[in-house]
């Protein structure tokens, strides 16, 4: 099960102290058809295998391959799914989870609101739907073995979206930022909310004597901290040891989610880096726990990935510094026995893996597709994933800001072999037809793509922007040689020839190749 961590540039809370930025787009009206050779979106958030069926969840709802990538259903803007991005998706014994959320403009402002979950048993043919959960006014009482705990009830779908979702025998979990931990029996008709240890208690058990309150909000019940009660991320190992992922710590189950143990930076000697762990994965061939874990409220505390080869004793940091995403695992097999395991992070900035024991992590060269050259144009990738098709061939997907690659590595190979590109965007109808897109853009977020196609044997295009006054802004490429008689990408980053990013305003762009007519299009600049 990987960590699906959904989506935004940023968001201001009134739960938290202080704001936690995390990490990329819900809504990304870029375009308003596309082709089934691509996923609807260029925002990849998360990447699930199963057998030779990929499920990723994007801005643009869910997609799914049952050919490794070579055609692909899109099941946005569909009924069930509407216009609504995916904040985290998972998948278990023949059934499939996402979880939905989109922006809305509240009295608050623009707020991020859950929707709800869907699941399917039959590969997407129909889909069941889940509202997000949500308490009763007069839920306020929670009965925890001797005790019962006084607890906020959460009645509103405004920031409770669920971002992670994770299973064990016959129970599906899901963590749900201000509604915490909850879990489900019964494919999500009910859901019982998650008892964690308050910030200032390092362990709970029923047969305590506990006085704390359940709550997301300071002051709501009292001046005691609360970061332990907000849900990140959540990983089910098997029916009696689940791993719980808060704004104050991991938590860990060995009973079936009734204890739980805390781990934090504080109370370790060989601790995590940060206590608000975004992301939980479990590395199958040593069984070690991997967790994405950044900087809370801590000045000594740091962003980077923990891992525990001690069911969570010690932790060993890994890439300081790096604002991580998400977790993924690349196998080999021997006779169909894993050998050895790749870890693959997805960070801001790119995807590191992991080498000689995780002594070394390397990055990919540039992501490029091996036939065209369409390139990823940009190092934010939030998912990645592999599968073994046989013991010499496996498939390594990874998810960006910018879209979606698929690498085919043989044997042993490490970071090569053929890179295929998916890029969506809408069809072109001939050689004279060119469009940007997102248009409008922010340079301060994105670049802008320009596709286009040509049939002229010269192969030499030029590429320049202007401005409204036809005055030269950059030369984006001068005389490149690009593929005739298909798709063609081209990028500008908003800046002029001195890296200046240029002001709001309406820009133009000319493609010249050879000595056909140019082609012309605009562009809408808006920070």
């Amino acid at each position: 099960m990987k960590k699906i961590l959904f989506l935004i540039l940023l968001f201001s809370t009134i739960v938290l102290s202080q704001n936690f930025p995390l990490t990329y787009k819900l809504d990304e009206n870029e375009f308003s058809k596309e082709s089934a050779e691509t996923p609807k979106s260029n925002s990849i958030t998360d990447i699930i295998f199963v057998g030779d069926t990929v499920w990723i969840g994007t801005s643009r709802g869910i997609s799914r391959s049952t050919d490794l990538g070579e055609s692909w259903t899109n099941f946005y803007e569909t009924p069930d799914f509407g216009t609504d991005g995916i904040a985290a998706i998972g998948y278990s014994e023949g059934i499939f989870w996402a979880s939905t959320a989109r922006y809305e403009d509240l009295s608050t402002g623009r707020e991020q609101v859950g929707t709800g979950l869907k699941y399917t048993t039959d590969g997407g043919t129909t889909w069941n739907t889940v509202p997000q959960p949500v308490d009763d006014p007069g839920d306020s009482l929670i009965t925890y073995g001797i005790n019962t705990i006084r607890a906020l009830p959460i009645t509103v779908t405004p920031q409770n979206v669920t971002f992670d979702i994770s299973f064990t025998p016959g129970t599906v979990w899901i963590a749900s930022w201000s509604s915490g931990i909850r879990k489900s029996t019964n494919l999500g008709e009910t859901w019982e909310r998650v008892v964690l240890p308050p910030d200032y208690l390092d362990s709970i058990k029923p047969t305590d004597t506990l006085n704390f309150s359940l709550q997301v909000q300071p002051g709501e019940f009292g001046p005691e901290s609360y970061l332990n009660h907000l849900g990140f991320s959540v990983l089910g190992v098997d029916e009696n040891i689940i791993y719980a992922g808060t704004a104050g710590g991991i938590n860990k189950s060995t009973d079936g989610g009734i204890s739980w143990t805390k781990f934090n930076h504080q109370n370790q000697s060989k601790p995590i880096s940060g206590n608000w762990v975004i992301g939980l994965a479990n590395n199958q061939f040593d069984n070690s726990v991997w967790a994405v874990t950044r900087k809370a409220d801590d000045l000594n505390e740091f962003t980077g990935i923990s891992a525990s080869f001690n069911e969570g004793e010690t932790w060993t940091t890994y890439l300081s510094g790096e604002s991580a995403n998400n977790i993924g695992f690349r196998y080999y097999k021997t006779n169909g026995a894993l050998t050895k395991a790749d870890v693959l992070v997805s960070t801001t900035s790119g995807v590191f893996r992991s080498k000689n024991n995780y002594s070394s992590w390397i990055l990919p060269m540039r992501v490029s597709d091996s036939e065209t050259g369409v390139y990823i144009n940009t190092d934010n990738f939030y998912s990645a994933d592999a599968e073994n098709i046989n013991d010499n061939q496996t498939y390594v997907f990874l998810g960006s800001a910018g879209g979606l690659a698929r690498l085919k590595e043989t044997g042993n190979d490490f970071w090569f072999g053929d890179w295929k590109v998916y890029l969506a965007s809408e069809e072109l109808k001939d050689e004279s037809e060119t469009y940007a897109f997102p248009n409008p853009f922010s340079p301060d977020h994105e670049t802008v793509r320009i596709k286009y196609k040509f049939n002229d044997s010269s192969n030499q295009v030029t590429l320049r922007i202007f401005d409204f006054g036809m005055n030269l802004v950059r030369t984006v490429i001068q005389n490149a040689d690009r593929f005739s008689n298909r798709d063609n990408f081209e990028f500008w980053d908003g800046r002029d020839e001195q890296k200046n990013v240029v002001p709001n305003g309406v820009y133009f762009y000319r493609i010249d190749v050879g000595g056909n007519e140019p082609l012309f299009g605009k562009i809408l600049v808006m920070r």
